[in-house]
């Protein structure tokens, strides 16, 4: 194929994956070979922090470079206003959505050239938007019952398999098989010489936990997983996380019957899982790579691997996200490429919507000089010549599942991390430096009553500037609105 000066772009976004879950990032429970090379030889970002601890809101700042409070998308089902994917279109790259974006309206353009969607892996409830996506058409001409919570429910161990299941249906039906394949055959049939931008969303592993049992093999009835964090859930926690708390037990979001006191042996097949889901999407990823490769590009492409928050997995006593703990919030990163540090560490803290600007520059871009993300290209450089954050945040609204609160913020600033609720006055003060796992909540602490104050008005300091930066992106909306009527 025609090489490029411009680099073709992938980007991978797993969903709901941990940032323990990549063994050349010091985990060594997991098996993933290819990610593994892509830490080696390219850069690592061991402090990325979501800025949105669920799907939507995560995805819709990314693409914005805006934060929730600016874009206006602070839960799922919420309309998006812009993505700077549509700058990358303008500037000749061609294109196109492979899985999930998460994106409402589900199959708006949003810049790109083409959208060939899957989304969650469960949406069989009747909450849920209807929509018919490309892997339930691929079910329905294969003749097969999609697996979804209606059918795991009419199991006799539904209520003991905390959302673990092993996967039954043809292996190449399962999404994170089915979407890379959907790339590899982009990748494959794309007859175009133009520069790429390759969005690649896997659904995986976000719930049901349900790898196939060629990957699962390799962590059942092992010891060395690391188990849930626990102390006094109540005693600890605020209102707002002990509600949250009670409705995962109400509820069984996205296949799992979340367990009050699960026991051992469930905790450890959970993670068995869990796990074992990241290690397909490794192989997957190989098989990403081996289709650049064979259609010439690789040397002229720059690879991404994100997700857009991580996963409790009964850590805190809480299953999935929609908190602000590190597992749900501090996630994997990576970039791999040409003009790409090979082996290099940033240990700075970034946020995940730092790659939209990043992003935009591989492409010889100017990002608007309203985004409140910042380039991550400084902190590959050996010359840096701008400040990196000292601090980031993160914020969510209240949604079905977020009732305890109507609105929540996270900010982490050096070894501190504060979490304030609008309506509460409870909240969440840790010391990472000497509580990395979150055990003990110092709000109340009389001697961190400093702490506290100055993480509160950094907050409303930060809240007060951003609505000042962003006046250009409101106008350019505005703009857009009155060429639409």
């Amino acid at each position: 194929m025609i090489q490029h000066k411009r680099p073709n772009i992938v980007f991978i976004i797993t969903d709901q994956q941990r940032l323990d879950t990549i063994r050349a990032l010091g985990y060594p429970h997991m098996d993933t070979p290819v990610l593994d090379r892509l830490v080696h030889e390219g850069t690592v970002f061991r402090n990325m922090y979501v800025t949105s601890p669920s799907c939507s809101p995560s995805r819709a700042s990314l693409f914005s470079g805006t934060y929730p409070h600016t874009n206006g998308v602070f839960r799922n089902d919420e309309p998006w206003v812009w993505s700077w994917v549509g700058l990358l279109a303008e500037a000749g790259y061609r294109c196109v959505n492979v899985g999930k974006m998460h994106t409402m309206p589900v199959e708006g353009p949003f810049g790109f050239h083409e959208r060939h969607v899957v989304e969650n892996k469960d949406r069989d409830h009747p909450n849920l938007p209807f929509y018919l996506d490309n892997w339930d058409k691929a079910f329905w001409t294969r003749g097969i019952r999609k697996p979804s919570r209606v059918s795991y429910r009419e199991r006799e161990d539904y209520a003991e398999s905390m959302g673990s299941f092993v996967w039954e249906a043809p292996e190449d039906l399962h999404p994170d098989v089915f979407v890379p394949g959907l790339a590899c055959l982009w990748l494959e049939r794309y007859k175009g010489t133009e520069p790429f931008f390759l969005q690649i969303g896997i659904p995986g592993p976000h719930p049901p936990y349900d790898p196939t049992q060629e990957f699962l093999t390799g962590y059942e009835g092992r010891d060395d997983l690391p188990m849930p964090i626990t102390y006094d859930f109540d005693a600890e926690q605020p209102a707002p996380m002990r509600e949250l708390r009670r409705h995962h037990h109400g509820e069984d979001h996205d296949a799992i019957v979340h367990l009050e006191h699960p026991t051992e042996a469930q905790l450890r097949r959970q993670r068995a899982h869990y796990y074992a889901n990241v290690s397909m999407i490794d192989a997957q990823v190989g098989r990403i790579i081996d289709a650049l490769k064979e259609r010439g590009v690789l040397d002229n492409t720059i690879i991404v691997f994100t997700s857009d928050h991580g996963d409790c997995l009964n850590d805190h006593g809480h299953s999935q996200k929609w908190n602000m703990f590190e597992p749900t919030v501090h996630v994997p990163a990576l970039a791999w490429g040409p003009g790409v540090p090979s082996g290099r560490s940033v240990e700075d803290l970034v946020a995940l919507f730092d790659f939209g600007p990043t992003i935009l520059e591989w492409a010889g871009i100017i990002p608007p000089a309203w985004m409140e993300a910042r380039s991550l290209r400084p902190l590959m450089s050996d010359n840096r010549d701008e400040p990196a954050r000292d601090r980031v945040f993160a914020e969510h609204a209240n949604d079905a599942i977020l009732q305890g609160t109507e609105f929540m913020t996270m900010i982490r600033k050096g070894n501190w991390k504060l979490v304030h609720f609008v309506d509460s006055v409870e909240g969440q003060l840790f010391d990472l430096s000497i509580d990395p796992e979150e055990r003990t909540n110092l709000w109340d602490a009389p001697a961190q009553f400093g702490h506290k104050q100055d993480l509160l008005m950094d907050i409303l300091r930060w809240r007060i500037e951003s609505d000042r930066k962003t006046q250009a992106f409101r106008r350019e909306l505005a703009g857009l609105s009155e060429k639409d009527t």
